[in-house]
């Protein structure tokens, strides 16, 4: 079958969830396009095989920016080539954003996004280990869970934490206030719930679901006003699809632009040197990205502690490999990072716009194939980084040709805003480090090191030493404005019959990491495709 009601492109956290909804209609038809393979990797269910998984090119995409900072470097944006996209490759860190960030995207002129809308779409996707509460989900499909004790060293951290006046707490989820504890992630028992773990290996067995793997695609195919369907590649062969309905767009900040653009919906400039005919003029698609910035910090303990000494050599390895497989615990079976905070780097502020998160392992440079590896002596890791940032990069074809790279314009820390929140995120950090018990377990910072003291110092720290927060948004915002991409039910401006519904159409950062967000963003939307059907 060619034509379907409605193909979705990118199996993703926002596309594994529509094609969960809008097949349960057993009349609609539904195809799910994704560019990757199945999810068979045995390292996606592994929490910790993501390390692996973010270098194999065959199960993430490495997308190059422009050369920034200081040192003119150029990093590599990781997202997930496979089925359940960015949720199979991912840290598993698993967040909501805070209430005021919905409030301030209805308060922009996005009606029905507002957090009395949005809690009870987290509420019934959720299934929470904690047990249901006013602000908990359980029964849901996405499984999450909490670690209730770690490492005597992360118990450090958040007595650490305590001290500097931030709340421990079971739930991170549960206030937004200034708090810390162990992460709240997408796990159960020790395995990883991507996006299709939760939303579309249950319902597979539906006869008018159809998954289409190893399928790019390259263009919408537009008729007269309307995309009617995609075009693009099945294993190296032209295949095209019909869309009766719609066509939704779940490919991601980087992926849904892409084929917006090379389907000639974009800004006309940018189209005309690519040379792609213009079929609507949409100057802000593309536009309009911020991603968060992330500051890493590393200390030498001053004992043998944490996971180094295991995770660095072939025999730790093995032995943790062993304890997974006999109990789905030990370090391979915990999130990307154990520990994760928030807090205000202001006391005048009403809610924090920093974030922290900490794990009990430190990390060589990374390889030129961008997986992790761990050093041989203990040590300990954090990153952090503001929240919302404002500072606006872009993303855009390059050519016609839809293989050629993307031009990736970060622009991190372009406003005064920016600047100084990061510099002052950094320096509570190092406070955190040098407080009550925590400060007795280390030696001394290893990266970026004391040296590193001025605000000019820490921002190129930031820029040479950081990375992405694999969290971008805004290339596809919605809005009530003519040129805002999309409008407050994620309908593309000048086309009918084509959405976008990804983090691109998110306007502001929410305040965190996006797995969690970008679900509920897919299961809302459906709601609102459901309407219009």
């Amino acid at each position: 079958m060619t034509e379907f009601d409605y193909v979705i492109v990118g199996a993703g956290p926002a596309g594994c969830a529509l094609a969960n909804r809008l097949s349960a209609n057993p009349d609609v038809r539904v195809l799910l396009v994704e560019a990757g393979d199945e999810d068979t990797n045995p390292l996606i269910a592994m929490p910790r095989g993501f390390g692996e998984l973010l270098g194999d090119p065959t199960t993430a995409w490495h997308h190059p920016t422009r050369p920034f900072g200081p040192a003119g470097q150029v990093e590599h944006w990781v997202r997930g080539r496979t089925l359940g996209g960015s949720s199979a490759v991912n840290g598993m860190i698993y967040n909501r954003g805070q209430a005021a960030d919905y409030d301030a995207l209805a308060a922009l002129g996005n009606p029905g996004w507002g957090w009395d809308d949005m809690l009870p779409v987290f509420r019934t996707i959720e299934d929470n280990a904690l047990g249901a509460s006013e602000s908990r989900g359980t029964g849901g499909p996405l499984q999450v869970s909490t670690a209730a004790e770690g490492d005597p060293l992360l118990d450090d951290v958040l007595a650490a934490g305590a001290e500097l006046g931030w709340r421990r707490t079971r739930d991170l989820n549960e206030t937004d206030e200034d708090r810390v504890g162990y992460a709240t992630a997408t796990i159960r028992d020790g395995r990883r719930c991507s996006a299709a773990n939760a939303f579309l290996h249950p319902v597979t067995d539906r006869p008018n679901l159809t998954v289409a793997v190893r399928t790019t695609v390259d263009r919408v195919v537009l008729d007269g006003g309307r995309a009617v369907g995609i075009s693009g590649r099945r294993d190296g062969q032209a295949v095209e699809y019909t869309a009766a309905r719609e066509v939704i767009l779940s490919a991601g900040s980087i992926g849904s632009p892409k084929i917006l653009q090379l389907s000639g919906i974009g800004p006309a400039d940018v189209l005309a040197r690519a040379g792609v005919e213009v079929a609507v003029d949409s100057p802000n698609v593309g536009g309009r990205l911020r991603e968060h910035r992330v500051f890493t910090l590393q200390f030498r303990l001053a004992e043998n502690l944490g996971y180094n000494r295991l995770l660095s050599s072939p025999e730790g390895q093995q032995q943790a490999a062993r304890e997974y497989q006999e109990t789905g615990g030990g370090p391979l079976g915990a999130p990307s990072f154990d520990v994760v905070g928030f807090f205000r780097t202001r006391p005048d502020l009403d809610r924090p716009d920093a974030q922290f998160q900490i794990a009990p392992f430190s990390m060589l440079p990374p390889d030129p194939s961008g997986a992790i590896r761990i050093e041989p002596d203990p040590g300990m890791l954090c990153i952090g980084y503001l929240l919302r940032p404002d500072s606006e990069g872009s993303v855009a074809i390059s050519s016609a040709d839809p293989d050629a790279p993307m031009d990736i314009v970060p622009n991190y820390f372009a406003t005064e805003h920016d600047r100084s929140t990061a510099v002052e995120i950094f320096r509570v950090l190092r406070r955190l480090f040098a407080t009550g018990p925590l400060a007795k377990r280390i030696d001394h910072e290893t990266a970026p090191g004391p040296a590193v003291r001025t605000d000019e110092e820490i921002i190129d720290a930031g820029l040479v030493m950081g990375t992405c927060g694999f969290h971008a948004i805004g290339t596809c915002a919605m809005g009530p404005a003519d040129d805002d991409v999309v409008d407050a039910r994620l309908r593309v401006r000048g086309v009918a019959g084509l959405r976008v519904v990804d983090a691109s159409v998110l306007p502001i950062m929410v305040s965190g990491n996006l797995n969690g967000p970008v679900s509920a963003l897919g299961w809302r939307a459906a709601d609102l495709i459901l309407d219009e059907a």
